[in-house]
């Protein structure tokens, strides 16, 4: 009989705590159940005695599998980018080292410390894992110290600086213990896929060069990037692309698309780097990618990056908005699809399921995919596991994408945070148009702006924080923790979307998390307290009320009148009850306001804080502070 991968991992560490371990090897106090601060551990000792609690957890509280079909709409999300989100200075020396301290174990994040985090996220409240990209880094044009998670080398195979070398265990193994520690304790585990792009150096290239785009080598060139188009082509795209018209669509010029060439008849691979023989003696290489949409973006070439040559059609050869998104009605055709890849692509959730009984994907760039082959990834993964999820990096939380098979959307909360009108504005249309699929409850996520970015250290973040969760949480959205939002965290994660050319000079590519080695502020030094007591407290309100936050039906998500539109207000109302959240968009300034109501007066209870509120002559009077925020039930009476 085989024995269980986290059972496996308990006998590794009791082996390991046979061997010399550090004496100072610290973890967070956080992680441990308790307040800012960190403590010294036996590492070996430490890590077995969480597993042997989660081994303990009565069986009656674990995940089964295939039990509950349609669970996204109860989920509460913790996103996890594991190399980041588990690292820590253990040996307090001020840096987060890539070679292992001593007796074996790793500062920056491993799977075997996102185990031991499991216990804290689920006091927290989440009751869903989502990792980002787990798989092997490319090494050529690397960004940063240990690449971009984009970047995949291989689907098939992990990243190996997410293992413990002191475990003396195959990575696969490590995963495989993850998603069971995490069942165990009664948590669902999603993971991201990456199907559009690939890393420059990517095995399959060499395997499969017809599966890349391929630049010829010409020395007098211009430097490769994105292609321009004029003013009025682009007026000409953004109209034609807005009435969903995808015939004819404006390609770049020629001189661009003569750059690229057909799949080399051979590969070599020289130092990491991949050079392409084709049919006529030409040398190329693999084309580097670059943000598609919309055609005139202006974030960083992606370097380390390759897009997916999803067709096969000799005049759509090239690298642009209409061949790897909008894609032109000449392209996405039958006889044109890559099979052979597409195939490929198509497998791979199945033997993730196979081997670590994952209970969900989400799909990275799933709107620059072919509908018919994301049609087919969601066949393939639901004829094993009908209660499988699938969530879309899409920002239209639409009855289409319902429709597709998809149970949550990314949405567009974290790009309209930064004005409150947009805020408004965004719930308006919802409220008007009915939200078909839950969308993503949060207001950052590794590609955005964080919420405190720009209020590093200051408690108007914290608030701010706590403003945006409590605000997702009443929505009919999937309330979602972006690792390190409930420690205030500031710095950003990657220069992805809304950022400023300032910025980008003050946060270098190769510097940032996503890229490089770093760490969250588990140990509390910004001087923020942490926002878990208030998450857990906004999660279990919303767990009483959650038939009535659920619901997405048109005119569900009312914005009454309050006097000061600086004030964000919007009611929920469902049956018998009612719920009110209010908050100050205002990130500097005291602001008073007031709600007016048609019962004389009553008292409410606050229930974030648990105050009670007065209503006088029919009147309510708030006075809030820098983004601060309250949620209050409305009695029945007075909600009609």
């Amino acid at each position: 009989m085989t024995t269980p991968s986290l059972a496996r991992l308990l006998e590794s560490l009791r082996r390991a705590a046979g061997v010399a371990c550090p004496e100072t090897y610290a973890v967070p106090n956080l992680w441990r159940g308790g307040g800012t601060g960190s403590s010294l551990v036996n590492p070996p000792e430490y890590y077995a005695g969480i597993i042997e609690g989660i081994l303990s957890t009565p069986e009656a509280e674990a995940i089964r599998p295939g039990s509950a079909p349609g669970w996204t709409s109860e989920a509460v999300v913790y996103n996890l980018f594991v190399r980041l989100g588990a690292a820590f200075d253990h040996n307090g020396d001020g840096s987060i080292g890539i070679e292992p301290v001593a007796g074996g174990f790793r500062e920056t994040g491993t799977l075997l410390k996102a185990i031991a985090m499991l216990p804290y996220m689920r006091r927290l409240g989440a009751n869903t894992v989502y990792l980002l990209p787990l798989t092997s880094i490319g090494m050529h044009n690397r960004k940063g110290l240990l690449g971009s998670p984009y970047a995949v080398k291989n689907p098939t195979e992990l990243d190996p600086m997410l293992g413990e070398p002191a475990l003396g265990l195959p990575l696969e193994t490590q995963l495989e213990a993850f998603v069971e520690a995490a069942h165990r304790l009664g948590m669902r585990v999603v993971f991201e896929f990456v199907f559009r792009t690939a890393s420059v150096d990517s095995d399959w290239a060499v395997e499969h060069p017809d599966w890349f785009y391929w630049l010829r080598e010409e020395p007098d060139a211009a430097p490769y990037g994105p292609p321009g188009f004029g003013q009025e082509t682009l007026a000409e795209i953004y109209e034609k692309v807005d009435k969903h018209d995808l015939r004819d669509l404006p390609a770049p010029d020629g001189a661009y698309r003569n750059r690229f060439t057909g799949p080399p008849v051979s590969v070599e691979v020289s130092d990491g780097a991949l050079t392409g023989t084709t049919a006529d003696g030409a040398r190329c290489h693999v084309a580097s990618a670059f943000s598609d949409w919309p055609p005139d973006d202006q974030q960083p070439p992606w370097t380390d990056v390759a897009y997916l040559k999803m067709h096969r059609h000799p005049g759509f050869n090239y690298i642009a908005y209409n061949t790897i998104r909008m894609y032109d009605e000449a392209l996405d055709r039958p006889e044109t699809r890559n099979e052979p890849l597409w195939e490929e692509i198509a497998g791979i959730i199945p033997r993730c399921q196979e081997r670590y009984a994952i209970d969900g994907a989400m799909i990275d760039m799933g709107h620059a995919l072919p509908p018919a082959l994301k049609a087919e990834i969601v066949s393939r993964a639901r004829e094993a596991r009908p209660d499988f999820t699938f969530w879309d990096e899409n920002f239209d939380p639409s009855p289409k994408l319902k429709e597709e098979g998809f149970d949550a959307v990314f949405g567009s909360l974290p790009f309209v945070i930064h004005d409150v009108q947009y805020i408004k504005g965004l719930l308006n249309f919802l409220n008007r148009n009915g939200v078909a699929i839950p969308f993503f409850a949060t207001g950052e996520n590794h590609n955005t702006p964080r919420v405190c970015h720009g209020l590093a250290g200051q408690e108007a973040g914290r608030r701010r924080s706590l403003f945006l969760f409590t605000l997702g949480a009443i929505l009919p959205a999937m309330p979602f923790i972006h690792s390190g939002m409930e420690l205030c965290e500031w710095h950003p994660v990657n220069l992805g979307l809304n950022f400023t050319d300032e910025d980008r000079q003050r946060f270098p590519a190769e510097s940032l998390p996503l890229f490089a080695p770093g760490a969250y502020d588990w140990a509390g030094g910004n001087g923020l307290d942490p926002l878990c007591p208030e998450i857990r407290r906004v999660l279990d309100i919303r767990a009483r009320y959650l038939d009535l936050v659920r619901c997405g039906d048109q005119g569900s998500i009312a914005q009454p009148y309050i006097s000061d539109p600086a004030i964000l207000c919007v009611m929920r109302k469902s049956g018998e009850k009612s719920l009110i959240f209010a908050g100050n968009s205002n990130l500097h300034d005291r602001v008073s306001a007031t709600m007016e109501f048609g019962q004389a007066s009553m008292e409410l209870d606050e229930l974030i804080g648990g105050r009670k509120l007065q209503v006088a002559e029919h009147r309510l009077a708030l006075d809030f502070e820098p983004g601060q925020c309250i949620l209050f039930e409305l009695p029945r009476q007075a909600a009609e």
